[in-house]
Order: C-alpha cells, then structure tokens, then sequence
C-alpha cells in the first residue's frame, strides 16, 4: 500500500500540463470546444422530435403512450450500447470510436426523415439506431476531458460541456418548431442535423488527440495505470457508494428531464387550448399553426426551448460556481448542491403544472425557476464522477451511469406519463379538458421523483471524501486494490517465495 499522504497531490500547472499531455492550452481548449459543438449536436437532434411531436402524432394517427414510445425506444437503445462501448472506451482510440458513432447517427436520422405515414414501426428503429451515436460519444468525450484538466479546471471545462445538454436541447426545440414553420413540413426538421453531424464528424477528426489516460493526475515517479478486466471494474464500481447514490441521484433527473423534454411543450399546448389562447389541433391542420387569429406569436415549443436554453446555461454556471466556492470549505459540497437543486426544483414544478389552468404566464415563470434548479446538477454529477473513479474506467463508469439513470429513469418516463394520461382520459368524456388534465396528473409524477433524487445526494455526502480520496491514492500508487483473486501474500517456503492466502498464515 505504501504510505499514504495527507495532502492533496500537487496540481501542474499549464506548462506541465503541456508536458504531460503533448497538447499545448490552446490545443486542450479547441478540443473541448469541438466536443461542446458534438454535444450541443446530439441534444439538439434529440429533442428536435419532441418540437414537431404534435405533427408526428397526427402524421401517423398515434396515441400519447406511443408518442412517448418515440422517446423510450431511442433512450433504451442507448442505454444498452453505452456498456459496450464504455468497454471500448477504456481499451481503445477514443476519437475514432466516436467518428465511427457519429457517422452513423447521422446517417439513420437523415433516414428517418423520409418514413411513410404507414411504416410507424419504422420511425421507432430508426430512432433506436440514433442511439449508437449517443451511446459513442456520451461514455467516453468527458474522460477525454478528465485526461486534459485537473481540478478547477477541469470543473470549468466540464461546466462548459454541459452547457450544451441544456442549450442543445433548447435549441432542438426551436430548430424543430421554426424548420417546420418555413418549409411546412416537419420532416425537414429532421435534416437539419445530419449535415451539422458531417461538419462535426471532420472536426473530431482533424482537431482532436488522444490524451494519456490518467497521466495528469499521477505523480512524475507513479507507475502507469493499466486496465483492469470488465468485472473487476464493474465489481470496484459497485462498492463505490458515492458512485452509486449520485448515480441514482442522477436518475431522477434523467426521469425528470426526460418527462419534461417529451411532454412539456404538448402540455403547454393544451394549457393555451383549454385557456382560450390557441386553437385546437385538428385533423388536416398543422399543429400549433400561426395562421389562426387565436395563435400566440410564439408557439409554445419554441418559448420552451428558450427557457429550455436560459435556465440551462443560468443553471449549469449557478451550480458550478456555488459548488466551486463552498468547496473551499466543506468537501462535500458537490453532493450537498446538487440535492439542493433537486429537492428545490420539485415544488417549483409541481406550482407550474397545477398553475396552467389558471395562468400561462406563471407557468412559464414556475418552469424557468424548477429547470434553473434541475441543471444545477448537470456538471457536478460529471464532475464526481471524475475523481471518485480512476481514470482507466472512467467510461465504463459513465456507461453504468448512464445504463443505470434511463433504465430506471428516461427511458420510460415518457412512456410511462403518457401511458397515465391514456389511462386517464379513458374514464373521463373526451374533451380538450380531458386530455389537458390527463397529461397534467401524470407529469406531477416529476416532483416527486425529484425529491427521491434530492435524497440519494444527501447519502452521497456522507461518502465522498473517504471514495474521493482512495482514487487518488490509487492513481498515485499508493494504494492497490484487493480483489478475491489477489488476497495473497508473500512468505518464504524452502528458500523462495511464494504466495499462499491470508487466512492460512493467521491460521
């Protein structure tokens, strides 16, 4: 084991940064900023569907429990390739895995574009197979961050990164409403990104290299960290209780975001018909129309994607910051801030949702303040993620995060709320009312997953300091793992050594 130090290892600063990556500051910033463009990429083109949903639900004469089966059936096929390329992710060339990932996905949403109104089914494949690119690219671009920054640095870089979810979903949004709007056709909102998906495949390419995993961290005299196999990774990740509990902390802000990007904009759409404020959808009309004298001058996805983009930015800074300053003095910071915006943002849209019938307007004001509070997360789970894990399984660590927040999370929320609303409606007379109650008693179903979520960080604080500190040792090594296999030590046996268990030399 070695003799553990008592302080924190000395951070490089960017001369040796330089040193230890090859890559000079410039370099490591331009990287970062290409995978933001990817990211802001990725989200965008996710949550360009839920902008023209309620077209695509008219298009192909669906119900709520299938439209939200558009969101379930892309986030579980994501959910299941993201182990298999965590894998990947920590063995192999990193930059032309997620190349190989993005080319593709950019080729199925082109695709998914041109779908008959009878082939349904076909739109659900295609959505799936937008999950490989996802699953490429979400596992393994923030340990080649992690291999760039260390400490501070890192935090800001990863603040930047996760600046895009928010922004990219937003602008998914407006991309999806005003593409729709100037073409008059919603399928062209789905050829927006595939050629954005080109630029970015040839700037990941050119622009970006290949770090030393884990060198920026170790000290100048510490051995290199090898991989270990897939189990013992998986077995190390399991007995990391931080890793787990901010890990489902995370899931139910995956659950919650998940509900609110699929749903948020149909709502708010019902809230407006129900308010006498917008027409009705009806069959051989496009959803959301401007033509109508009732039409508001902005239609409800795209006033969502804009709050969607403010609070992410206003959200995501605010918990990087309130963190970064609060560490100074308490080590658990992180945690604690991210089960204060969690636990704040409940209330803050359960008064969205029961205030629609009433007022629009503080609606929107409820939605802007519970999504502020919901980013705050974002980067700071990101972020202990990084250094309560080392660095050679990292990705698989973010493949069994993100396995674990939409299995139980995003993957059937937006299923499951519309499943609710379906339920519903079927024991009340059909009507606008109808479905706008319906949907409204089924995504109060957020807050409190919110509040369950605001609960596993509170239990995640208890352990950060003791798991932060046991990666360091270990990437310093000063501290080797002890698995069933390596419970051995050695003693001498006829002049040589030799290894036997522990238990037989206390015997």
């Amino acid at each position: 084991m070695g003799n553990p130090k008592s302080e924190d290892p000395e951070v490089p600063d960017r001369e040796g940064l330089q040193r230890i990556t090859g890559l000079s500051s410039g370099r490591s910033a331009l990287i970062v900023a290409v995978l933001c463009y990817i990211n802001l990429l990725n989200y965008m083109d996710r949550f360009t569907v839920a902008g023209v949903l309620p077209d695509i639900e008219q298009f192909f004469d669906i119900g709520d429990s299938s439209s939200g089966l558009i969101q379930t059936v892309f986030i579980s096929s994501y959910m299941v390739l993201a182990p298999v390329f965590g894998y990947l992710g920590d063995r192999y060339n990193r930059k032309y895995l997620m190349c190989g990932g993005i080319a593709f996905w950019s080729l199925v949403t082109l695709g998914s574009s041109f779908i008959p109104r009878e082939r349904f089914w076909l739109l659900l494949l295609t959505r799936g197979l937008v999950g490989v690119g996802e699953a490429s690219y979400s596992t393994i671009a923030p340990t080649l961050i992690a291999d760039l920054f260390v400490a501070d640095q890192r935090s800001r870089m990863l603040s930047v990164f996760y600046f895009a979810i928010p922004v990219g979903s937003g602008l998914g949004y407006i991309a999806g409403s005003k593409v729709k709007d100037v073409a008059g056709d919603w399928h062209w909102a789905l050829r927006v990104t595939p050629g954005l998906g080109v630029v970015a495949v040839v700037l990941l390419f050119l622009v970006v290299r290949e770090p030393p995993r884990g060198a920026v961290e170790r000290h100048l005299d510490s051995p290199p960290l090898n991989p270990t196999s897939w189990w013992a990774d998986l077995r190390a990740l399991a007995r990391n209780p931080s890793f787990i509990l901010s890990s489902l902390g995370f899931t139910a802000v995956a659950f919650v975001t998940g509900s609110l990007a699929l749903w948020a904009p149909a709502f708010l759409l019902r809230s407006r018909v129900v308010l006498g404020e917008t027409p009705p959808c009806l069959p051989g009309d496009s959803c959301s129309s401007s033509d109508s004298p009732l039409a508001p001058p902005l239609p409800p996805s795209l006033i969502f994607g804009l709050i969607t983009c403010l609070t992410g930015v206003l959200g995501v800074g605010l918990g990087v910051e309130i963190s970064r300053r609060l560490r100074r003095s308490n080590p658990r910071a992180d945690p604690l801030v991210c089960a204060a915006g969690l636990l704040g943002s409940s209330p803050f849209l359960f008064l969205s949702l029961a205030c629609a019938r009433g007022s629009i307007v503080a609606t929107y004001i409820f939605i802007f303040i519970g999504e502020t509070l919901l980013s705050m997360n974002w980067a700071i789970v990101a972020d202990i993620l990084l250094y309560v894990v080392i660095p050679t399984r990292r990705s698989t660590a973010e493949a069994f995060q993100i396995v674990l927040s939409h299995l139980l999370g995003d993957a059937g929320s937006p299923y499951l709320i519309g499943l609710i609303s379906d339920r519903l409606r079927q024991g009340w007379p059909p009507s606008f009312l109808s479905e706008f109650r319906a949907l409204q008693f089924s995504l109060m179903l957020c807050a409190f997953m919110g509040a369950l979520g605001g609960a596993a960080f509170l239990g995640a604080a208890i352990f950060i300091e003791g798991d932060r500190r046991r990666a360091q040792l270990h990437v310093q090594g000063l501290l080797c793992e002890a698995g069933p296999a390596d419970d051995r030590i050695v003693v001498p046996q006829r002049g040589r050594s030799t290894r036997v268990p522990v238990s037989s030399v206390l015997i």
